[in-house]
């Protein structure tokens, strides 16, 4: 059985609350006792799972580096997504009239940002996040961190080949947009309504070409200061909550 250590209060929570079955054991900083940590423990010891208590140095030392927030856990390793889940997923959200609301990232490949992103998109409503299997950040335990939660939530789809996942998208009447600095429209003069997939391209080089290609639309944000572009969990909260606007 793979497993994997989540770190810090919220990811712990998240799958307390979603996912109690993955948990294997919960290591807690000893003496330390408020009313954020300890709900957690008490909640573990409900559903039958061992808490190991242990020194900051400890606790420390089997972070290696990461910040803990005095609690982690042992978890089974996530069941990891796919272009079938994604899928699944259009399927739904036709059969139950809802346009399909989905985040692209091509490249992005900082655990950090990835975790910043999944943050962003929970919060915006995105139905999901796909990534490219390779030249990506992994949904590693840095970037659950990050998220605070929201990898739990929200769904991260892993596909194979990003421009033929595209392409379904747009076969399966997906409007899907692109960001490019060097596009002729601003976000402020785009329709993020109906079923909508948002392309978030790496820093710096931006989005590669079969993924540009497979865009209907590419936009980009006014910049208006000195720097050329925003990191991307940054640019990814602009739009997002542009098209939430739009979308009611």
């Amino acid at each position: 059985m793979s497993s994997e250590i989540a770190y810090g209060i919220h990811s712990i929570s998240a799958i307390i609350e979603r996912e109690p079955e993955r948990l294997i054991e919960i290591y807690a900083l000893k003496g330390r006792q408020d009313d954020r940590v300890s709900p957690l423990i008490n909640q573990a010891y409900s559903l039958g799972v061992s808490v190991q208590f242990m020194s900051r140095k400890a606790l420390d030392d089997k972070s290696k580096g990461e910040q803990h927030q005095g609690i982690m856990a042992r978890v089974k390793a996530a069941k990891q997504k796919d272009e079938y889940d994604l899928a699944h997923l259009l399927k739904e959200k036709e059969q139950a009239g809802k346009a399909p609301f989905l985040l692209v990232l091509d490249g992005v490949t900082d655990p950090h940002n990835l975790g910043a992103v999944i943050r962003t998109a929970d919060a915006a409503g995105v139905d999901g996040v796909i990534v490219p299997k390779d030249k990506s950040a992994k949904l590693n335990p840095t970037a659950r961190k990050v998220a605070c939660g929201a990898a739990e939530v929200v769904p991260l789809f892993v596909v194979t080949n990003l421009a033929r996942s595209l392409t379904a998208l747009r076969d399966a009447g997906v409007w899907v947009i692109g960001t490019a600095g060097e596009a002729e429209q601003e976000l402020y003069q785009v329709k993020f309504d109906g079923p909508l997939a948002l392309v978030m391209g790496a820093e710096g080089s931006g989005m590669r070409r079969l993924t540009r290609e497979n865009c209907d639309q590419l936009v980009k944000i006014p910049m208006a200061g000195s720097v050329s572009s925003l990191n991307v969990s940054v640019a990814t909260g602009v739009i997002l909550f542009e098209a939430v606007r739009q979308r009611g």
